[in-house]
């Protein structure tokens, strides 16, 4: 996918993220649930102006991040080696951003379900895809597992990438699983993700350090 397809398919998601906010504004109560913990129950409220309207306008930010992102690297010509998969994961995350902010707007016009189980899904689709970016990432200053030491070797880089974007691929599938375990869903897809960031950062000085003997 190039970024003019992608940069069009994002640009019609935020359209309709703001249409859908326009349209449901005068339906939804003065104050809205905004926030949901472990269990999924709510715990934190807003107006609704905000709530119908930070979502869109946080995807318009992403979406400005993602652009620059690529002509600010000094690894930029890197960057163009992956971009494929850099700009798939750009509209995964707008694609993810868009279907949460709709789980809000259907939680607020009465529709009760739990909303950590409800995520779990979009959590393992980008999960996995984040293995995809991870695997094919090259050195550079954004994206990808960014320690000292895979940012001073290309080889400790493509060595980290290599195992860490299997092991996003396999907190993926355990995400997709949290359906079945809804009293610890949070913790099926959030502890595997932590375990593996320290994993990848450790395995990557030891990586430095056997190659640097």
């Amino acid at each position: 996918m190039d970024m003019r397809k992608s940069e069009i398919i994002i640009f019609g998601i935020i359209i309709l993220s703001f249409a859908i906010s326009i349209y449901y504004y005068p339906q939804m109560p003065e104050k809205v649930a905004s926030h949901w913990n472990a269990e999924g129950q709510v715990n934190g409220y807003m107006s609704k102006f905000w709530e119908l309207f930070l979502m869109p306008i946080i995807s318009v930010g992403m979406l400005l991040l993602f652009i620059l992102i690529p002509r600010i690297d000094p690894l930029k010509s890197n960057i163009q080696q992956f971009r494929k998969y850099y700009d798939g994961f750009i509209v995964l995350i707008m694609v993810f951003l868009f279907y949460l902010h709709l789980l809000t707007i259907f939680w607020n016009l009465g529709y009760t379900f739990n909303m950590i189980t409800f995520l779990s899904p979009a959590f393992a689709i980008l999960f996995y895809y984040s293995g995809i970016l991870i695997e094919n990432a090259k050195r550079n200053w954004f994206i990808g597992i960014r320690t000292p030491w895979t940012l001073s070797s290309d080889k400790v880089w493509d060595k980290t990438h290599k195992i860490g974007g299997k092991l996003f691929k396999i907190a993926g599938i355990l995400a997709l699983f949290a359906i079945f375990f809804e009293s610890y869903a949070i913790l099926v897809i959030v502890v595997p993700v932590i375990m593996i960031s320290i994993y990848t950062v450790v395995y990557s000085y030891l990586e430095f350090q056997k190659e640097n003997l």
